[in-house]
C-alpha cells in the first residue's frame, strides 16, 4: 500500500502537468544490496521482485501507458552458471505468482529479447503469461529478457537487408521509420523517461535507438529498496523538465 508521502507525491503528479506515457527502468543494485547484507546474490534478485510489483502498481496509479523493465541482458548469460540458473527460476516464479494479479489489474505483459535462449521451462512460462494477458489495455509491461541494444540494432539491419534482397523494398526506402519498425519496440512509443537505480550513470546497452530524446533520472536507491515513492519522485522531476527535442523555445 502507498504511504502518506507517496500519496502526496501522486497528488502532485496529477496536478502538475503532462505525465510520461512510457517509463523505462534499468533495475540495478540487486547484487550490491545482497552483498551489503552478506547474502548470496540470488537473494538480492529475489528481493527485487517486490519492487517490480511496486512500480507496476505505481505506474498504473499515475496513468503511465507503457512500463519497460530491463530484467536480464545478453551479457548476463556470462555470469556464473548458478546465478543464471537462479535468475531463470526466479523468472518462472515471478510469472507463476504474479500472472493472475497482473491480468486482473489490466496489465499486458510483453517479453522482448532473444527469447530463444531461455530455458524451456522459462520459455513456457513466458508464453503462458503473454497469452493470458494479451487482451489487457490498462498498462503494457515490457520485460526485456536476454536483451542487448546493439544486437537489436544488428537484427533490424539484417531484416532490412533481407527485405531489400527479396525485393520487398528498395534501399532508398530505408529511413528512420523503416528501421524503427523492425525493432522489438516497433509498436511502442519511445520512452519519455529512463530511470536507473543504484546511482550508476550509464545506459548499459539498453534501448540505444529508442532513448535518443529520453529524459534520464539517476536514483541512488538500490533496486530492492526502490518503491512507488521513488518512482513518483522521478516522474515529478520529469514534469519539471523542459523538453525541446532540439528545438528552441519561443
Amino acid at each position: 500500500m502507498p504511504t502518506t508521502l507517496a500519496t502526496d507525491l501522486l497528488d502532485q503528479i496529477r496536478e502538475h502537468g503532462a505525465k510520461p506515457k512510457h517509463v523505462a527502468i534499468i533495475m540495478d543494485g540487486n547484487g550490491r544490496w545482497a552483498r551489503e547484507r552478506m547474502l548470496p546474490r540470488p537473494l538480492g534478485h529475489r528481493s527485487g521482485m517486490k519492487s517490480v510489483r511496486e512500480v507496476v502498481e505505481g505506474a498504473i496509479e499515475v496513468g503511465v501507458e507503457v512500463l519497460s523493465l530491463f530484467a536480464f541482458s545478453q551479457e548476463n548469460w556470462q555470469r556464473p552458471a548458478g546465478e543464471v540458473k537462479a535468475l531463470m527460476s526466479l523468472l518462472e516464479e515471478y510469472i507463476q505468482k504474479e500472472a493472475d494479479e497482473l491480468d486482473e489489474q489490466g496489465v499486458r505483459v510483453v517479453m522482448l529479447g532473444e527469447l530463444s535462449k531461455l530455458t524451456p521451462p522459462a520459455a513456457a512460462a513466458v508464453d503462458r503469461v503473454m497469452q493470458q494477458t494479451a487482451h489487457n489495455t490498462k498498462l503494457r509491461l515490457n520485460l526485456f529478457i536476454s536483451y542487448g541494444a546493439r544486437a537489436e540494432l544488428v537484427r533490424a539491419a539484417r531484416l532490412l537487408a533481407e527485405d531489400v534482397a527479396a525485393g520487398r523494398m528498395t534501399a532508398d526506402q530505408i529511413d528512420e521509420h523503416a528501421f524503427a519498425a523492425r525493432l522489438f519496440t516497433a509498436d511502442c512509443p519511445d520512452p519519455d523517461l529512463l530511470i536507473r537505480t543504484s546511482g550508476e550513470q550509464r545506459i548499459s546497452n539498453f534501448l540505444l535507438w529508442q532513448l535518443a530524446y529520453t529524459e534520464l533520472f539517476i536514483s541512488p536507491v538500490l533496486w530492492p529498496d526502490f518503491g512507488r515513492r521513488d518512482l513518483y519522485e522521478a516522474i515529478l522531476d520529469f514534469q519539471n523538465r523542459d523538453r525541446r527535442f532540439g528545438r528552441v523555445a519561443v
